[in-house]
């Protein structure tokens, strides 16, 4: 049995490799996930439906740029897995660089709820816009 922090491995491996299917074995089908700021992709997410939409949103108004750029370590208690990260995007002369926490929630294998922290969150509203 993989351990928490080898599934959320597959799962920043599988973001930044655009493995949609591998995406599908790691996502639960009844995720929750919570959009920090004051944006128009802020707020909590439920299902994978809800979740698709707001990440295809979030490259359509980014051109396609966003993107974790970097995944420092990795930090696990019980069923939750802390991931120190940095991503990165632009459009339209606005760029978007800096560092956050994801919290991932994890039961039977599947990730079932995550958390996002900015570490500018005025940057990243300012990024995304109402």
């Amino acid at each position: 049995m993989m351990s928490n922090i080898d599934i959320a491995k597959n799962y920043f491996k599988a973001v930044q490799s655009g493995d949609q299917a591998a995406l599908g074995r790691i996502l639960a089908s009844e995720i929750v996930w919570h959009q920090p700021g004051n944006n128009r992709f802020s707020g909590t997410k439920n299902g994978m439906a809800e979740l698709r939409a707001m990440l295809g949103g979030m490259m359509e108004a980014s051109g396609g740029s966003f993107a974790i750029t970097k995944v420092n370590r990795y930090l696990t208690n019980g069923d939750l897995v802390a991931v120190d990260l940095e991503f990165a995007g632009e459009h339209g002369g606005l760029k978007l660089s800096q560092s956050g926490i994801d919290v991932l929630r994890i039961k039977d294998g599947k990730i079932v709820e995550v958390w996002l922290f900015s570490s500018d969150p005025e940057q990243e509203d300012a990024f995304w816009g109402r």
